[in-house]
């Protein structure tokens, strides 16, 4: 039951940390929307890859939380 919560502590630790990253990227991508349209384009398109990546990190944190549990319960 330790190894279950301390894996669960470090994936969940794991996530907050992508997502406060990703959150500290949108931030610098929000400031270089105010430059120039070029910047405004580049912005957007970029902004759009940092959701995807933000998703796809989540999904692969909650599989690998559902693999732990699994295991560990051996369902």
């Amino acid at each position: 039951m330790k190894n279950l919560i301390q894996s669960l502590k470090r994936k969940a630790n794991r996530l907050i940390l992508g997502l406060a990253i990703n959150g500290a990227i949108l931030v610098l991508l929000a400031i270089l929307i105010v430059w120039t349209d070029f910047m405004l384009k580049l912005v957007i398109g970029l902004l759009v890859l940092v959701i995807a990546f933000a998703f796809f990190q989540g999904a692969w944190k909650i599989y690998s939380i559902k693999k732990e549990l699994e295991k560990f319960f051996k369902l």
